[in-house]
């Protein structure tokens, strides 16, 4: 058992005393270094050698004065002699040192002066040997403590994770798989941890399989399956004549080393491998972030994208502080002062529960344990006010990691949550001996995480945690669109969302909001999980939200609105998320976290109410709607080729057809889609409506390419598709508008402050990327480019990644025009609006792109549209809107005014069976 501080401190007051007037290096170094490692509770013989032979730089021999493997290299000089020097000459040393003996530190001695470097933080520490006392904690690697940072990952998480996988492939060559492989590789995880986290005695482990192995690691298997059942044995069973060397492990418990698993197989190769992995210091691999790490050692594929669905410190934070870390922390800043109301927070503490209903290697919980228990740290300093002796750590520490509770589908990462928390258990309870002098260790394991192997959508809730007992369901749950999910996946959505019309538009996420929503009724239970913002975004928010509010009266808490979900590992994986927290209650006290960078830091903003679309306004949900809701032209979704390219032609193509068949000059039209529209990028298109047969038939380069449409056709699985290969030289849907229109981007950047929208000729076929508005006037093109628009397609519109994806059903057709507009400021909108397009005209080379670029955008143009802006805001009300958040609500509630006059209308279209070219009728994308 490790030394309390306050010992080391007192041996260290006497080791001093005794060597302060020695200065021989001969006579008595060995001496004062068996002494120095005894101040620490750790004998010298065990853990370190003198004279270790080395090969330096140019084959030479030398002796290293003192070196514990792995860990420290000591240079001893004669009392004044040069430390630069004797610095240097320990470096000299390590050319002929194996990479799992190199020493994380030097240290450095002439019996009066120490000089201590830390060769992986590259920090160096001076003192006197008087001054060794007011030192100890520079030494906590030797007594068995450890100082930790919790950071984003690094490099050691990462080498680690690498060997590991390299281990697990090995031991997958040689037929070890499945469940036992698991169950091994969680076993060697925790071992390697414990020898460098002071559960072992340091290198423990590795020195046992170092020492009594094979270096050809034909009889490792049978040593490492000896050391799996002693650590599963209480000391009192143990065999009465077992290895001194195996008899001194703790006894650990907790179910781990319970199963008998089948004999491994190794072979020197992967002895290795192990030996390295003793290399790294594991005391710096937080168990944090670890077990997302080795969940890739499973998949080769995940290892070559280490830490690609790692879940960050940074962004778990995220969601735990609002959710009650704050609430939390505030309250005990409150009540700190009152000895009595700082006890039943300290209960209140040990009262609370977690549930992770799709817990992956336990991120969340560990991060949220971690952060409990350091306020617990913070409660017990205060309630102790300094004094060691008054603390009895082992019953004053009321939190444990049996608060938690998981559901996790995979069995791998469900034991590796369950190992993480007992690390994460056991690194704060060193951090709680470092703080208060006593070594405090919970072992042999008692307690342990409730991680259920198995599938959160079919199992019940309530057979994991009752309800009654539960404080807060976190996590951050798999993201999956309906076109990326399997058929298993989709059978378990059915049986979640059964009874929930058009469920099957909504993301593999929104199962767990429906799930908690039904799990949490009548209680005091508050949830919040990450997910991908699709489901706040169009048509989904109708689906998912219909349910949430109106069936199970949820309301939102708090939510962080579009951001980058990412982590710090080098190939890492970065997508659009928000997160929500909900209950089946309401508070007076909301706050929305905005962007206004989605990787960066967000603002914190107190609101009212907050809607499905992460905005304060009032609850409404938006149809999908096939009409206006108010009274202005209609907006129809483009043309179709679905041709396999061969209706399209770039410049190129063009220039060839026409080189061969001039004659088809009169067939090609002007053809564009979003991007073409928005970056000036001329593309054409066969138009062959009115084709004549025999003009058509004498063409052979046209002939070929319709021949290549009517093939593609054939090849479909679409009933639709197959039916259109009889009219080859036709786009599928036809919806070209006979007069001028306004066109309008369905996908357009963030980045820019406006949607670039413009009128085109009825020549220009428009493709189905893009809306027209055919015969639309300056008045609604003034409207539809303005900031007041732009605040309703942020607030409603779907997204691709961040990217507006702008709809007619959703976005449009649900826009509240102004009421009742006078002709005095319909006019002056389009004159603001003329304004805009004569500001543009001004730069005829400039395509749109170039135009609203944030950075390129012409003074003349901001200056338009800001005029613009005032004349629509006039439009809805005297005072002026100042920000995004005040024009969503007016528009949210002006919403809500005209539909509620609206009578009831059906979701979804009527489709025709056949198109004809003079329809102009509103559709989606397709």
């Amino acid at each position: 058992m490790a030394l309390s501080w306050n010992e080391i401190k007192i041996r260290a007051v006497s080791f001093s005393k005794e060597w302060e007037n020695e200065t021989s290096e001969d006579a008595e170094a060995k001496s004062f270094w068996d002494g120095f490692f005894n101040v620490f509770g750790v004998p010298r013989k065990r853990v370190a050698s003198f004279e270790q032979a080395v090969k330096k730089l140019g084959n030479k021999d030398g002796y290293i004065d003192l070196l514990w493997k792995g860990v420290i290299l000591v240079e001893h000089k004669s009392r004044g002699k040069d430390l630069d020097r004797a610095y240097k000459q320990a470096l000299d040393y390590f050319p002929g040192l194996k990479d799992a003996e190199l020493p994380k530190y030097i240290l450095v001695s002439d019996f009066a002066r120490f000089r201590l470097y830390d060769l992986e933080a590259d920090t160096r520490i001076d003192f006197a040997l008087k001054d060794l006392h007011k030192q100890v904690k520079q030494f906590g690697f030797i007594a068995g403590y450890q100082s930790h940072t919790y950071k984003e990952q690094d490099a050691v998480n990462i080498k680690a994770a690498q060997i590991m996988g390299s281990l697990h492939d090995r031991l997958l060559e040689v037929g070890y798989s499945g469940h036992a492989l698991e169950v091994y590789l969680v076993r060697l995880l925790f071992c390697l941890f414990a020898d460098d986290t002071s559960i072992f005695q340091k290198n423990q482990f590795i020195e046992y399989l170092e020492q009594n192995t094979k270096e050809d690691g034909s009889d490792l298997a049978q040593h490492i399956a000896a050391l799996f059942q002693v650590l599963n044995t209480p000391p009192e069973k143990r065999f009465k004549n077992l290895d001194e060397q195996l008899a001194s492990f703790e006894y650990i418990n907790g179910g781990l080393f319970e199963e008998n698993l089948p004999l491994a197989s190794f072979d020197g190769a992967m002895r290795q491998l192990i030996l390295d992995c003793s290399a790294l210091d594991w005391g710096k691999i937080s168990p944090a972030i670890f077990g997302s790490l080795f969940q890739s050692i499973m998949d080769k594929n995940a290892r070559r994208n280490l830490g690609a669905h790692y879940t960050s410190e940074t962004n778990i934070l995220k969601l735990i502080k609002p959710l009650f870390l704050d609430d939390l922390r505030a309250e005990f800043e409150k009540i700190k002062t009152n000895r009595n109301l700082l006890v039943e927070f300290h209960k209140k503490l040990a009262r609370l529960t977690f549930l992770d209903p799709a817990c992956g290697c336990g991120n969340f919980l560990v991060i949220t344990y971690r952060e409990l228990r350091l306020l617990e740290i913070d409660v017990l300093r205060v309630l102790y006010n300094g004094d060691q002796k008054m603390l009895d750590v082992s019953t004053a520490v009321w939190l444990d990691v049996d608060q938690f509770y998981g559901i996790e589908i995979e069995e791998w990462p469900a034991r590796i949550a369950e190992v993480a928390m007992w690390l994460m258990d056991h690194q704060l309870n060193m951090l709680i001996s470092e703080e208060f002098g006593n070594y405090y260790a919970r072992l042999p394991l008692k307690k342990s995480a409730h991680i259920v192997h198995g599938n959160a959508l079919q199992v019940t809730w309530e057979s994991v945690v009752k309800k009654e007992q539960l404080s807060f369901i976190i996590g951050n749950p798999p993201f999956l669109g309906k076109t990326y999910q399997s058929k298993d996946q989709k059978a378990d959505l059915a049986l979640v969302f059964h009874g929930i019309k058009s469920g099957g538009l909504l993301d593999f996420v929104a199962a767990w909001y429906i799930k908690a929503a039904r799990f949490i009724q009548g209680s005091n239970v508050v949830c919040a999980f990450v997910s991908t913002n699709s489901i706040t975004q169009g048509e989904q928010v109708a689906v998912l939200w219909t349910e949430m509010l109106h069936r199970y009266g949820v309301k939102i808490f708090f939510a962080h609105r579009t951001f980058k979900w990412s982590n710090e590992a080098s190939g890492k994986a970065a997508v659009h998320c928000v997160i929500i927290g909900f209950a089946n209650f309401d508070i007076p006290k909301k706050t929305l976290f905005e962007y206004i960078d989605i990787g960066g830091t967000p603002l914190a903003i107190s609101a009212s109410n907050i809607n499905p679309y992460l905005v304060d306004a009032v609850d409404v949900l938006l149809d999908s709607r096939t009409k206006p809701i108010c009274n202005v032209p209609v907006m129809v979704n483009g043309s179709k080729p679905t041709d396999g390219g061969n209706l399209l032609l770039s410049n190129d193509e063009k220039k060839v057809l026409l080189d061969v068949e001039p004659n088809a000059e009169k067939w090609i039209k002007p053809f564009v889609g979003a991007d073409e529209f928005i970056n000036k990028i001329p593309r054409w298109c066969l138009w062959l409506l009115d084709a004549n047969p025999q003009e058509l038939r004498s063409s052979p380069l046209v002939s070929k390419r319709v021949q290549a449409v009517r093939e593609m056709r054939l090849k479909s699985t679409d009933a639709q598709t197959l039916k259109d290969a009889s009219t080859p030289t036709l786009f599928q849907k036809i919806r070209q508008p006979l007069s001028q229109y306004l066109l309008v981007p369905s996908v357009s950047s963030e980045a820019r402050s406006y949607i670039p929208i413009g009128y085109m000729s009825p020549e220009t076929i428009v493709s189905n990327l893009v809306y027209s508005v055919p015969d639309a006037s300056l008045y609604h093109f003034g409207v539809l480019t303005s900031t007041m628009h732009m605040a309703w397609v942020r607030a409603v519109c779907g997204r691709l990644e961040s990217r507006y994806r702008y709809s007619n059903s959703i976005v449009y057709n649900n826009y509240p025009w102004p009421k009742n507009i006078s002709e005095k400021h319909e006019k002056q909108v389009s004159d603001a609006a003329q304004a805009v397009l004569d500001a543009r005209a001004a730069f005829p080379e400039s395509s749109l792109a170039d135009l609203y670029d944030p950075l390129a955008m012409p003074p003349v143009l901001v200056k338009a549209h800001q005029a613009l802006d005032k004349a629509v805001d006039a439009c809805y009300a005297k005072q002026s809107f100042t920000t995004d958040a005040q024009r969503v609500a007016f528009l949210f509630a002006l919403y809500q005014e005209i539909t509620s006059l609206l009578p009831v209308i059906s979701s979804k279209p009527k489709r025709s069976k056949k198109v004809d070219v003079s329809e102009q009728k509103s559709s989606d994308i397709d």
